[in-house]
């Protein structure tokens, strides 16, 4: 069965945005791949939440996942046109993630929004956890887990410590 991967940014105070959804503190940062190109080539569907979905395209101007990945899934409650290489599900997330882990193919990456994590993590749909602490603290935002998620053992796969003060902790849910 396919695994539900969550490859994402936080600060050290444990936020994956500012207020407003604001992503800027991590352009400070930007020049560093953080192993993201070897992550990629583990995963053929981008899995993601409407509101992350309008941040990237405020910021970017297009959805670069989209292209990335041969599968792309917004997560919405709203009904929004289709567009090339994107497929809006208007519907249950964990739903959709159930689905997808049973269809063939590589793994399947979680890039947020919290509440998207906080459901499939009810359900322990996550997998695996790649989580980047950024060397700021944020002070107030969007927190990467906002509440209610059930007591959920990991265990460490690797570390890593970058140039910039990043750290790189890799995490897989840990078998009962």
């Amino acid at each position: 069965m396919r695994k539900i991967k969550l490859f994402i940014a936080l600060s050290l105070d444990g936020y994956i945005a500012g207020p407003g959804d604001d992503l800027s503190f991590l352009s400070r940062f930007e020049g560093e791949d953080f192993g993201h190109a070897e992550f990629s080539e583990s995963v053929d569907t981008y899995l993601v939440g409407r509101r992350t979905y309008d941040v990237v395209m405020k910021i970017a101007g297009n959805f670069p996942a989209a292209e990335q990945y041969p599968h792309c899934y917004v997560v919405t409650r709203q009904e929004i046109p289709a567009q090339p290489g994107i497929i809006f599900h208007k519907g249950e997330v964990v739903e959709l993630a159930r689905e997808l882990k049973a269809r063939p193919g590589k793994d399947i990456y979680c890039d947020g929004g919290a509440q998207i994590i906080k459901a499939l993590m009810k359900e322990q749909l996550v997998d695996e956890f790649t989580l980047f602490l950024m060397p700021i603290f944020l002070g107030e935002g969007i927190p990467l887990f906002p509440g209610d998620i059930p007591e959920t053992m990991v265990e460490l796969l690797d570390s890593k410590s970058y140039s910039n003060g990043a750290v790189r902790l890799w995490y897989r849910l840990k078998a009962d």
